[in-house]
């Protein structure tokens, strides 16, 4: 008996061992799955970087750091990595050029000579050179970059404000440690005591992530927040357009005045682009104006009827002065300033850049040009809308755009879907069959970029009448609207599905003609391809050349 007692004695120590090993197994792993919250940042004894809701530190390419004169310097990668991505060292002029929404800043390499869209001013700090990079005196530049920049010395912690975000606080409902993570259990970053006032950058249910007043961020419980306020509301700009853009280019030589439109009005139309400017030639950045009395009235009939006005401003096709613009910063300028400066004269709304026949070598100027143009016009509220060709083409015609980075700075980019065939082609073609304009709307969402809101489709208002006598092909243009006076009542119009347009094909005294319609079906196809890849709107290329028919026809497709 006694050795049975023994046995069941040894049996429970046993059961006991291995639930108390079993316990104590359960409390190490659940320790050490803790453990890593309470593993400090390794931020605690440098000079640390938040911006707006984020603890940047760790992101720096760069040391930050603060001069003798509390200066707080901020070096250029650092800058183009969190605030202008379009950053820019322009050797000709050894000074760097930046950009934000509304504001283009220019500072010379060592000076205190500050240009801001080109107004003159001073700053206390340079631009320093240092182990071969640049660093901005940031704290210098918070009206360009409408921020707030604060050191916070108890929590050796600079803290950058973007004064269009929103900002909320809070005071705490008792004492309270900030927690690094969402959870109790992690690493207590700062304490704060009860009614201190605390920054909210995230609010959940259980978790709120806020900023303390030493600029440490971390998470308190939601349930110790009271008296939540506002100290900032967010900054948004309405769209100008609200809707699909419907823009119709009213082209006129610069010979001639602006048409009169006097008691007349376009169905389904919100923006006119008429051809108030263009560069002259070897003009080094001026510019000539066809606005004049007319152009004054025709602004004036646009407003009148709800339209909005974005003039052209064209190259011309001019190829060495536009290169020579693009390639010297001054001469940009200069450019710009006069776009502006006519532009808020002349009241209108917006610009449309139609610069064709440019080198590829300027294409990343060419871009610059439209980064340092994009801030001046949203200073004065104004839309910048930019005319690209399609992708893969020639050097001049195609290769000189840099269609995702365009994209990234302008309002709109309008796609000039048309001549698919044109005067130089060897060969007979449409102008824009509907699986070219697809497939070149695929490309500019794709592998360029391109945002569907800021694509605006191009549509044309003409097509060409193609000859060929004795193996030698030529065409010439036909605006859509005279297209059925060239076409003899024995021909025979084909639909062509795959382009979703009619073709004739037909002979005259020996010579045979060839013409791609471009239609009301034609036109109602390309609107099909805005709408189902919800594109940013259409234009049309150009006023004059339609039928009487199609302005409600393009109303109804864009209420589609």
């Amino acid at each position: 008996m006694r050795a049975k007692r023994a046995i069941k004695k040894e049996k429970n120590n046993i059961l006991k061992n291995i639930i108390t090993v079993i316990i104590l197994g359960a409390i190490i792993v659940w320790i050490l799955s803790i453990a890593p919250n309470y593993k400090k940042t390794g931020l605690e004894d440098k000079l640390n970087l938040v911006i707006n809701s984020s603890n940047v530190t760790k992101s720096l390419k760069n040391d930050i750091w603060i001069d003798e004169n509390n200066t707080i310097y901020i070096s250029q990668d650092d800058v183009k990595n969190f605030f202008d991505n379009n950053i820019y060292y322009d050797e000709q002029y050894n000074q760097i050029i930046t950009t934000s929404d509304k504001k283009v800043a220019v500072i010379g390499i060592g000076k205190t000579d500050i240009q801001v869209n080109s107004g003159n001013d001073k700053i206390y700090a340079p631009i320093i050179e240092k182990d071969g990079k640049y660093y901005l005196p940031f704290s210098e530049l918070d009206d360009v970059y409408n921020t707030k920049t604060s050191y916070i010395k108890e929590g050796n912690t600079i803290v950058i404000e973007s004064l269009d975000r929103e900002l909320n606080g809070a005071n705490a409902r008792k004492n309270v440690n900030v927690k690094v993570l969402d959870t109790i259990f992690s690493y207590t970053v700062d304490k704060i005591n009860k009614g201190d006032n605390v920054y909210i950058l995230e609010k959940q249910d259980k978790w709120t992530k806020v900023r303390t007043a030493k600029g440490k961020i971390g998470y308190i419980k939601t349930s110790n927040l009271v008296n939540e306020y506002n100290i900032r509301e967010a900054i948004t700009e309405e769209k100008q357009i609200q809707g699909k853009v419907s823009l119709v280019w009213d082209y006129y030589s610069e010979y001639v005045s602006a048409p009169n439109r006097e008691g007349t009005s376009i169905e389904g139309v919100n923006v006119v682009s008429p051809s108030f400017y263009t560069i002259e030639k070897l003009g080094k950045g001026e510019m000539e104006t066809n606005v004049g009395d007319e152009g004054k009235a025709y602004i004036e009939w646009a407003h009148n009827n709800g339209y909005k006005v974005w003039p052209i401003v064209s190259n011309n096709s001019m190829i060495d002065t536009t290169s020579e613009i693009m390639k010297d910063y001054k001469l940009r300028e200069k450019l710009i300033n006069n776009i502006v400066d006519n532009a808020v004269a002349d009241g209108v709304d917006g610009i449309n850049i139609d610069f064709e026949n440019m080198y590829a070598e300027d294409k990343d100027l060419f871009t610059r040009f439209l980064i340092e143009l994009a801030p001046r016009l949203r200073e004065v509220g104004m839309v910048l809308s930019v005319d690209v060709t399609a992708p893969d083409g020639s050097d001049t015609w195609s290769k000189c755009f840099d269609r995702y980075n365009i994209g990234q700075v302008v309002d709109y980019i309008i796609f000039m879907a048309y001549d698919q065939y044109g005067a130089s082609s060897p060969q007979e073609g449409t102008t824009a069959g509907a699986d070219w304009v697809e497939a070149n709307v695929k490309k500019f969402l794709g592998q360029e970029g391109v945002e569907a809101e800021k694509l605006v489709l191009g549509m044309p208002f003409y097509t060409r009448l193609w000859k060929e006598e004795n193996g030698e092909i030529t065409s010439n243009v036909l605006a859509m609207n005279e297209v059925n006076e060239y076409i003899p009542e024995s021909a025979n119009k084909e639909w062509n599905e795959e382009l979703k347009q009619y073709y004739v094909e037909y002979i005259q005294d020996g010579v045979t003609y060839k013409i791609w319609i471009e239609d009301e079906e034609s036109i109602k196809a390309k609107f099909d391809i805005m709408n189902r890849y919800q594109l940013a709107g259409a234009a049309y290329w150009e006023k004059d050349r339609e039928t009487d028919t199609l302005w409600s026809i393009i109303k109804q497709e864009l209420e589609k």
